[in-house]
């Protein structure tokens, strides 16, 4: 039985984690839990899986926690704010964290988690996106096991068991489309809140299907393809793949192409990097390739995706670049989402804010670089929305 704490608990990746962990009681057994805001949804969740400890990240709310657990015996141990997440990311006999912490809020309990000696099941691209500086030093360092719990990288690790040393040739990762897939670019301008949260195959949370839309989630992607498995940005594509069938696939250096296939279904890279190098059985609907029908590729619309090559740009920058990029990514996507900008406005703060970035580039960034260079991103989109008219970009 594998001991697990996971972090994110109330969001798409941890219940969907926490679904797995409710049907394999006999695989996984759970230690730790680490929650946003939703009191409700956590009290509940440690009432079923009774947890050693867990914390919530809005400290005003630990009260209401601890009184929706009042008559729990025995009592968990009950946190609040990023130091007690973090301390849960740290805490126990655990062997494995799930990092399903939403942005840049996962780094700090991430890297906790690796000097405690921790495997890492890795659902938060921010932590290799903007702390792969610091993080893949400290995973050799404390010899821990960085796997990847999305989608698309697990499909990549997937395919990779078997391959030799320099047998990957070429990296592609494939992407939905998001929901304007099939709409004109001269659309876009018309583009509402409610209409970028349709998803046409996957059901995440709001943040990440904005960025699914934009294909920046696509972009991050890339970035974290090439730090996971060393591959230059020259050797990672990006196909659009309409029916989220294909999760992604590699090249060898023979022109072998090998693909990893499945329902669109998270549970399935989560269980993989939880069991892995294990297969478990599971009673989960299998794919049918008849039902499936026919599978479709296209080039993604750089027009319509103008966040995908500045993802490209801000990897092949390196340094604290691709820092700026995710800060500005999601301080930009929560303006949209609070329909204070424009959905185009997105890439366009993104682009003003990684330009305004450029001189002071730091090519080796240590973690306090990365904290302030995020926080520095953030508070330049918000100033530069403060004089922006809604979707249309000032002169500043």
């Amino acid at each position: 039985m594998k001991a697990i704490t996971l972090l994110g608990s109330t969001g798409s990746i941890g219940t969907q984690t926490l679904d797995i962990v409710a049907q394999y009681p006999d695989q996984f057994r759970l230690v730790g839990l680490a929650a946003g805001r939703n009191v409700e949804m956590l009290a509940s969740q440690i009432r079923q899986f009774r947890p050693a400890i867990a914390a919530i990240c809005i400290e005003e709310k630990l009260p209401e926690l601890k009184e929706a657990l009042a008559d729990l015996d025995p009592q968990p141990i009950l946190l609040a704010g990023e130091a007690g997440v973090t301390e849960v990311a740290r805490y126990g006999d655990a062997e494995t964290v799930v990092t399903g912490i939403v942005g840049c809020a996962g780094l700090l309990p991430t890297i906790a988690a690796i000097e405690a000696g921790k495997d890492i099941a890795l659902a938060n691209k921010e932590t290799l996106i903007a702390g792969a500086p610091v993080v893949l030093p400290l995973v050799e360092k404390y010899g821990v096991k960085l796997l990847p719990a999305d989608s698309e990288h697990s499909a990549i690790f997937q395919c990779l068991q078997g391959v030799p040393t320099g047998g990957l040739r070429r990296i592609l990762l494939t992407a939905s489309g998001g929901a304007f897939r099939d709409w004109p670019v001269e659309k876009l301008p018309e583009v509402t809140v409610a209409d970028a949260l349709k998803h046409p195959n996957w059901s995440m949370g709001r943040k990440i299907t904005v960025d699914s839309a934009t294909l920046m989630n696509k972009g991050l992607e890339v970035i974290e393809a090439h730090f996971l498995f060393g591959m230059d940005y020259d050797r990672i594509d990006i196909v659009i793949h309409p029916q989220s069938i294909i999760h992604s696939l590699i090249e060898l250096q023979d022109t072998s192409v090998l693909a990893q296939l499945g329902w669109p279904d998270m549970r399935l890279p989560l269980l993989y990097a939880l069991s892995w190098p294990d297969r478990i059985y599971t009673d989960w609907e299998q794919l049918d390739l008849v039902k499936a029908g026919n599978l479709t590729f296209r080039e993604p619309d750089h027009q319509k995706y103008p966040c995908m090559q500045l993802a490209y740009a801000a990897g092949r920058a390196g340094g604290s670049m691709p820092a700026v990029l995710n800060a500005a990514n999601e301080q930009a996507v929560a303006l949209f989402l609070d329909e204070k900008i424009g959905y185009l406005d997105i890439a366009r703060l993104i682009e003003q804010i990684c330009d305004h970035h450029q001189t002071d580039n730091c090519p080796n960034p240590s973690l306090d670089d990365i904290l302030a260079t995020d926080q520095w991103a953030r508070q330049e989109v918000l100033r530069a929305s403060e004089i922006l008219e809604k979707g249309k970009l000032l002169n500043i």
